[in-house]
């Protein structure tokens, strides 16, 4: 799977202990929107996903992740990878926070069952949203966050935008 890019704070110290924690994130376009996760108490958009199980593979735990945070049922035939994001920076409260986020294509099946959101998530008032890619960047470049991650923020983002410059979105729409 090919690297979209590197976000490195390089604040870490050199020798710190590693924390290595891998994600995987689902694109879904319907008709030139994204199914995204919307954070009600921070107000920023996230692809659906999160963090891969010990002994779970990237696409089990997309599947498992889409359907927890969103209730859409992800139809494995039609994961197709599109790209990883490599991120480093200072974990908590000390040592080294590395991440590959994998980011795969897929399509979901009709309808829209219940979620499973983790308490965090349930605090932050994770809800599906299908949205432009215009108004997701809206919203996540031009609004105060608050206490939310802003590499992740960031990290979305960038990924919206290369989805758009690729040719996978129309800005407007």
């Amino acid at each position: 799977m090919r690297c979209l890019f590197t976000m490195d704070t390089k604040d870490y110290p050199k020798d710190g202990k590693r924390i290595v924690r891998p994600s995987t994130r689902s694109i879904i376009i319907k008709e030139n929107r994204l199914a995204l996760v919307y954070s009600q108490k921070y107000h920023y958009y996230k692809f659906p996903g999160g963090g891969i199980e010990a002994q779970e593979d990237p696409k089990s735990a997309l599947i498992r992740e889409t359907l927890e945070e969103t209730g859409l049922a992800v139809i494995p035939t039609s994961i197709r990878e599109y790209g990883y994001v490599h991120r480093i920076q200072k974990g908590e409260p000390e040592g080294i926070f590395i991440q590959d986020n994998y980011y795969y294509f897929c399509e979901t099946r009709q309808g829209v069952g219940g979620t499973h959101l983790d308490d965090y998530e349930e605090a932050e008032g994770f809800t599906l949203a299908f949205v432009t890619s215009e108004e997701a960047l809206q919203e996540n470049q031009l609004k105060d966050h608050a206490s939310a991650d802003p590499l992740m923020i960031q990290r979305e983002s960038r990924v919206m935008n290369l989805l758009v410059a690729e040719g996978y979105l129309d800005k407007k729409r």
